[in-house]
């Protein structure tokens, strides 16, 4: 923060001078008349000053003949008296004044007059005062007799003359001093003298106004405060330097009219070189050549001053801009030495030291930017000081801090450079005595077996081992003490085991060339008998009697890795073992050494790619070369490729390094890290519109621009598709450790995360393909997740009555491809798109949907394996889906049904929470029991649906699916007729499968408490076959596989025989039309009889009301309740009715909440989810009485 200065002590003495020169200007009294004030009065004319001098110098005051002279008022004569007395210089005055007095022509009495009137109210000093009296006889004899007897009366201290005429007064004073008028020779203009007088003093005035101006604005400009920074002091400057412009100019004007003045009172002597002008002539040219010369006197000193003033201004804004510029470069080095700390000079691999190096290098051209700034500011500083810069002790320090700072960042900048060389160095030494110990390994676990029997084939195995042991000083570490003491300064905990593991590495290899020598030495010696090859076994196990002869060889696990011993007791399976580990995890950790070098090269580029082209687009020197399509677009060309970025450079890249020395472990990274890799599946969406908008402005200025900044050689588009090919590499690399890492301890993670990443990859595929969906109106979110998706060829089969008809197009397929959600089936026409790249890619028209909520499945159809059924609404509308694979179909028909079975699951843990919610205390009403069983059943479940109602949707509408079965009673066979059939139905799989659920009722004898009464009305009638003493409530869960033949639920309609019930009376629940000439139409709430069934769950009936016949649907009809045996019921045995209760509350107009139940029926099998459910019963009851816990 710069420090308030005040201004030096030169500028505080300017003001001084100005004062000092305005003063001088006017010598007279401050409030002195002036000409233009008492104008009326001089020009009465009755006394002037016309510039003559006595003899002695005084000046000459003239009274002319003026008659009126009596009649003036006191203050006028005293006025003009005062300003004639004040226009001589105080010299002039300081002798006295001559008065001249002509009165000749009047009386005595008016020359008594003036005389005692100018005795009273004459100012100045009186040198002499002559009165040319009255010139007729009377009136000179009777002056002159008067005035020597009244002279004491004139209180005059001067002598006063009387004069005869004005050649007495020639005697007392030279012609050349008095006007015409006197006899004298001057000539005097009273209106001249009267111009001169008032332009003199305007010009007086205005030089005096100038320069109090000029002293009150120095005294402002001295004492100002200079500002604390560079804006204010910038303002102030200009400012200040509008004022002194505006100083200037009238300063400017004031010379000007004293030029023109002056220009004026020369004039007379400009016209006639003779001329002589008068004392008060030549006192007047004095004057405002005085005033002219004080004016510029004035104006130099202000210039002066401003000249210094300006400086200190200039001086304070390069000091402001200095101390602006020190606190942006010392916040940027502590940023670059900040960075800089974060650069460990300790590394882990050769890769993270080279890394680390490159970055450091990066950071390095950043700070040598911020060094070169701070050492120009700091020069900079230096000028300031040498030229004499007012704060000088405030610039020095600073300088002195910026060098010392740059230095430290340099000195730090060089030291952690040169660690993490040698960093690398010992890296690299490490890297190459463990790169000679695997290719060791290597030469070991290549050298055949069969080829080492021989003695050449031994001796030649011999040679290569001496050889290669000949490389081992120029490859190896030699001394471990020495090695940690010559990189003490970069040896970490971790780095020193390395060093100690590579040691260890190098003696163990050693050891294991040197029994390799050894046992290779004794092949090689001379042998009793040729070996003859062994062919390979698991195992051979050698004499134990003849140590020292040659044994079987054991069969490598690995062919490549393995490595046996060919003499007897020369190597163990143990030490095969031992050696095929380590070659695995020399592979292995190749394999994670490409896991993170490719992945800090990913991170690398994606940080250029960011940093050269997307944050230059809202650099605003570049965004001249953007086209307008691409404006504001970044967000559609990058996608999120900033939020992978970070992940991988925060998080995945750090937790991959953790897992360098257990490559087989980095399998548990991937599980963590599983859901942030789904961050690809937007990226790959958004991919087709980056690729679009790309090559709209791929030829534009703004791309070539920044490539050429960069270096690269590829486009913007090769590193847009990098993200894209990294996805898919990890699942390589994982493939690759994962046969290398068998039998090791993250064996299962690795595999765990193999199969993940494969999921995402088809998570994305999915996802590319879900979103070329056009045509449909919903949103595809609501859907669910995207399961599976294909091409499928699709038949499409319709039920219309007790006909089954089939698409025109029968035989020959639909092509359809089929999106699986969760909650719906989508079937799309694949159509080709012209174009490139993306735009290549095809897209799906929508044609059909099916809720996965009505949805069943057939697994096999028309006897190919390849084919399955989807059907719907009791199989009105069957699609035949045929795969291109067996396999393919039985990946769907599994999807589907595990969404069946979900479903499926759901309902069960929605009905058990309804049951647990049903168990209601106590009835007061008899009428629950005395009723019918089947009336207490409906009441029973008619109260407890409301209670749940009311209870959890506040008063709201509510659809609520219900499955009531009933337990066989003793005297019900354990089969009911319509389960018979002579063939064994289709496996399929639907939400029908509750006829594994079993819930019965049972009123519990605890029930006595009051709760509810209510007034039932219009109850119709309700299911029978209950028995009331039973009703309990008992879910369990029967036959866990999925619905078989067995049930007539899961049964099919187009393969089962209809129902073979009793003949008896049903009644109508729905209207039907006459679709035919065979069908017969009724309403609902006719009255049937049975006389035969048909096909399709047809039935063949008589309407009792109007006495015709014909065939009407099956499940458009109900089974009368009566007393009457005869007449089965539809609720027998294994027979399930979905019962669709919806309720409606509403307030009544008595405020009584009354509650409308409404009753469906589904039946037959398969109309679970069927769109338009028969209505059975309605129901209106109003409660009264509702306790508030529910």
């Amino acid at each position: 923060m710069g420090i308030q200065q005040s201004v030096p002590e030169d500028e505080e003495q300017t003001p001084e001078v100005l004062s000092t020169v305005s003063d001088d200007i006017l010598q007279r009294e401050h409030g002195a008349l002036c000409a233009a004030e008492i104008g009326s009065e001089l020009q009465k004319q009755f006394a002037f000053l016309p510039g003559g001098r006595g003899m002695n110098g005084s000046p000459i005051i003239v009274f002319p003949e003026f008659p009126a002279f009596s009649e003036l008022e006191e203050e006028e004569v005293q006025n003009v008296l005062s300003y004639l007395t004040s226009i001589p210089s105080v010299a002039a005055s300081g002798v006295g004044f001559i008065l001249v007095i002509d009165r000749r022509l009047d009386r005595w009495a008016a020359v008594r007059a003036t005389l005692l009137r100018i005795a009273g109210l004459f100012p100045g000093n009186l040198h002499l005062v002559l009165v040319l009296r009255p010139t007729t006889l009377f009136q000179r004899t009777l002056s002159d007799f008067l005035f020597k007897f009244n002279k004491d009366e004139f209180k005059m201290k001067v002598h006063v003359v009387m004069l005869s005429s004005v050649t007495e007064l020639h005697a007392y004073i030279d012609p050349g001093q008095l006007t015409t008028e006197l006899g004298g020779t001057q000539e005097y203009s009273h209106d001249s003298w009267i111009s001169h007088r008032t332009a003199i003093e305007a010009f007086a005035l205005m030089v005096k106004t100038t320069a109090q101006t000029l002293q009150a604005f120095g005294t402002e400009l001295a004492e100002t405060e200079l500002p604390n920074d560079a804006e204010a002091t910038t303002s102030l400057l200009h400012t200040h330097t509008l004022k002194k412009d505006k100083m200037k100019e009238d300063l400017q004007v004031a010379l000007s009219q004293g030029d023109r003045l002056l220009e004026y009172i020369n004039e007379p002597l400009q016209m006639n070189p003779e001329y002589h002008m008068t004392h008060d002539e030549l006192e007047n040219l004095a004057t405002v050549q005085r005033l002219l010369g004080q004016l510029n006197e004035t104006e130099t000193a202000f210039d002066d001053f401003w000249e210094r003033h300006r400086t200190k201004l200039e001086q304070c804004l390069q000091l402001r801009h200095f101390e602006q510029h020190f606190r942006e470069v010392r916040s940027h080095l502590d940023a670059v030495s900040e960075r800089l700390s974060g650069f460990s000079e300790l590394s882990v691999s050769p890769a993270h030291a080279e890394h680390v190096l490159r970055e450091l290098s990066g950071q390095e051209d950043k700070a040598c930017e911020a060094l070169d700034r701070a050492l120009s500011l700091a020069c900079e500083g230096d000028r300031l000081i040498e030229n004499s810069h007012y704060a000088e002790d405030s610039i020095r320090p600073k300088c002195s801090e910026l060098r010392v700072v740059c230095e430290d960042i340099s000195s730090t900048l060089r030291s952690k450079k040169s660690l993490l060389l040698r960093a690398m160095e010992l890296h690299h030494a490490l890297e190459k005595a463990s790169r000679w110990c695997e290719e060791g390994i290597f030469l070991l676990a290549s050298q055949s077996v069969d080829r080492c029997q021989s003695q050449d084939g031994a001796e030649a195995a011999l040679q290569e081992l001496e050889r290669y042991l000949d490389t081992a000083p120029l490859h190896t570490l030699i001394d471990c003490s020495a090695i940690c003491c010559q990189y003490e300064a970069v040896l970490s905990t971790q780095l020193r085991d390395q060093v100690e593991r590579v040691f260890q590495k190098q003696s163990s290899v050693h050891e294991m060339f040197e029994k390799r020598r050894i046992s290779l030495k004794k092949l090689a010696a001379k042998q009793t008998r040729p070996v003859q090859p062994v062919a390979p076994r698991p195992e051979v196990k050698s004499p134990l009697s003849s140590p020292s002869k040659p044994g079987g060889i054991e069969k490598s696990i690995h062919r490549k890795t393995a490595v046996e011993s060919p003499i007897h007791n020369g190597g163990t399976r143990h030490a095969s073992l031992s050696e095929e580990e380590e070659n695995l995890a020399v592979l292995r950790r190749h394999v994670m050494n490409e896991l993170l070098e490719t992945e800090r090269a990913y991170v690398e580029e994606l940080l250029c790619v960011l940093e050269g082209y997307a944050a230059e687009m809202d650099n605003p020197a570049m965004a001249h070369l953007i086209p307008n399509t691409l404006l504001n677009k970044k967000d559609v060309l990058f996608g999120n490729m900033f939020e992978i970025y970070q992940f991988h450079k925060r998080t995945f890249l750090k937790e991959l390094e953790a897992y360098t020395d257990c490559p087989e472990l980095v399998g548990r990274c991937f599980l963590e890290r599983m859901k942030d890799l789904q961050i690809y599946e937007a990226y790959c969406q958004n991919k087709p519109r980056s690729e679009s908008l790309w090559r709209q402005c791929s030829d534009c200025a703004f791309f070539q621009e920044c490539q050429k900044k960069l270096e690269h050689k590829l486009g913007l588009d090769s590193y847009l598709l990098k993200p894209v090919q990294r996805i898919t590499k990890y699942q390589l690399l994982l493939k690759e450790l994962l046969k290398y890492s068998k039998g090791c301890d993250g064996c299962d993670d690795l595999q765990e995360a193999l199969s993940s990443i494969l999921g995402i990859l088809k998570a994305v595929n999915d996802s590319m393909h879900l979103i070329a969906i056009t045509g449909y109106e919903g949103n595809l979110s609501e859907l669910g997740r995207l399961l599976m998706q294909g091409s499928f060829s699709v038949w499409t089969e319709h039920k219309k009555g007790h006909a089954k008809v089939k698409d025109l197009a029968r035989f020959k397929p639909m092509q359809r491809h089929l999106f699986l959600h969760q909650k719906a089936l989508l079937f799309c026409k694949r159509r080709e798109e012209n174009g490139e790249g993306y735009e290549k890619a095809p897209s799906y028209s929508f044609k059909h949907s099916l809720s996965m909520s009505a949805v069943g499945i057939t697994e096999n159809a028309k006897g190919d394996n390849k084919k399955f059924e989807i059907w719907s609404n009791s199989r009105e509308e069957v699609f035949i889906v045929q795969a291109p694979t067996p396999e393919i179909k039985t990946g769907w028909v599994n999807e589907i049904r595990k969404v069946l079975t979900q479903q499926l699951k759901a309902c069960r843990d929605f009905i058990s929470a309804l049951t647990e919610s049903c168990s209601v205390n106590s009835y007061k009403s008899e009428l629950l029991f005395s009723s019918s069983p089947s009336r207490s059943w409906f009441l029973f479940w008619s109260l407890n649906l409301f209670i749940f109602l009311l209870g959890c949707t506040c008063l709201s509408f509510l659809p609520l699916l219900l499955i009531i079965s009933r337990p066989l009673l003793p005297d019900e066979p354990v089969t009911s007729p319509t389960t018979d059939r002579s063939s064994v139905a289709k496996k399929r799989f639907t939400l029908q499968g509750f006829s594994n659920l079993k819930i019965t009722y049972r009123f519990s004898p605890l029930l006595s408490t009051p709760l509810f009464s209510y007034a039932s009305k219009s109850l119709h009638h309700p299911p029978t076959g209950w028995n009331k003493t039973s009703l309990s409530v008992d879910a369990s869960e029967e036959n866990d596989g999925y619905s078989s033949s067995e049930d007539p639920l899961n049964s099919d309609p187009e393969d089962e025989v209809a129902k073979k019930l009793a003949p008896g009376k049903y009644t109508v629940v729905t209207d039907c039309e006459k679709a035919g000439p065979q069908e017969l139409s009724v309403k609902s709430g006719d009255v049937v009889h049975l006389i035969k069934e048909g096909e399709e769950g047809q039935w063949f009936v008589k309407n009792l009301r109007s006495s015709k016949e014909g065939w009407v649907p099956a499940a458009n009809l109900l089974s009368l309740i009566s007393e009457s045996k005869s007449t089965q019921s539809l609720s027998s045995s294994g027979t399930f009715y979905l019962l669709a209760a919806s309720a409606t509350a509403r307030k009544n107009g008595e405020g009584k909440i009354t509650t409308e139940i409404v009753w469906m029926r589904l039946a037959p099998a398969f109309r679970l989810l069927s769109s338009s459910p028969d209505i059975q019963f309605y129901s209106d009851f109003t409660v009264c009485n509702y306790l508030s816990h529910y």
